[in-house]
């Protein structure tokens, strides 16, 4: 049995850790988790047996130590599952000097993707993007990603969802014929965390009893993200696409479009050099 190495940012809590706990029990799986609170991921990785990392995306340094440890620790990967992110309010600026939705969603995300490419090569790997329905409220400009201009909170987490499935086909249409594939999902409205980073209203909602009684559970939400690192590209799913609920679902307009998508990976990476 050949053993699988698998990354999870976001593990700490919500759907990371959701995935991480169904892929636990697979005997040919080696996890590795990635969060930013120190405290909730050593619990995790500790009950759970698992290799863990801190990591706090809002620093892109510490992006690049992470993946220089993995890289040294874990020469192959099969499957790196950028999960990590979040909704933030007010309007700041990271001390890398990019918005902080931005960076924490989707620049970051790319580095850590860019910096693995070696062991992914290796691995012929496999790289899931949490997304969002949200990407449908969201919209990018590439002379603007850190929308300095008609900022609000959920219209940048709308174009850094939306960020993640335009990046997920472009870098399939790079890389997909060294072997690595990629896709994107939207894992439904989930009871996590998640609107702990933005307004009270949005805080008390997902904190209430109406609002989980709306909202998916975390092991309904990360469903479709351990389909995908468990299942072969290719054969079970098309590469670079965008699923919702095991299926293939249909993008918002802009990540339709493959040369708009090349160039917000350009001017992307140009931002993380």
């Amino acid at each position: 049995m050949n053993q699988r190495t698998i990354v999870i940012t976001g593990a700490s809590d919500g759907i990371g850790r959701a995935a991480a706990e169904a892929l636990a029990t697979r005997a040919d799986t080696t996890l590795v988790l990635v969060g930013r609170n120190a405290t909730k991921i050593a619990e995790v990785g500790e009950r759970l047996g698992c290799e863990h990392h801190v990591c706090d995306f809002a620093r892109l340094g510490d992006v690049r130590s992470l993946a220089a440890s993995l890289r040294q620790s874990h020469p192959v990967i099969d499957v790196l599952a950028n999960n990590a992110g979040g909704v933030f309010a007010p309007r700041t600026v990271t001390p890398d000097g990019y918005e902080t939705t931005l960076q924490v969603n989707h620049l970051a995300p790319l580095l850590l993707t860019e910096e693995l490419l070696p062991a992914l090569r290796a691995g012929e790997g496999t790289v899931i993007f949490t997304a969002s329905r949200a990407a449908f409220r969201g919209s990018i400009d590439l002379r603007d990603l850190g929308k300095e201009r008609g900022w609000t909170s959920f219209g940048a987490y709308g174009a850094a969802k939306l960020a993640n499935i335009v990046t997920a086909s472009a870098l399939q249409r790079r890389y997909g014929a060294e072997g690595i594939n990629t896709a994107s999902l939207h894992p439904g409205v989930v009871a996590t965390s998640f609107g702990s980073g933005t307004g009270a209203l949005v805080r008390f909602f997902y904190a209430s009893g109406l609002g989980k009684r709306f909202l998916r559970t975390p092991e309904q939400g990360a469903d479709t993200l351990v389909w995908l690192a468990t299942t072969k590209p290719g054969v079970d799913w098309r590469p670079g696409g965008y699923y919702a609920d095991r299926r293939l679902a249909q993008p918002p307009k802009q990540a339709l479009d493959d040369a708009f998508g090349d160039r917000l990976l350009e001017a992307s990476e140009l931002l993380i050099r």
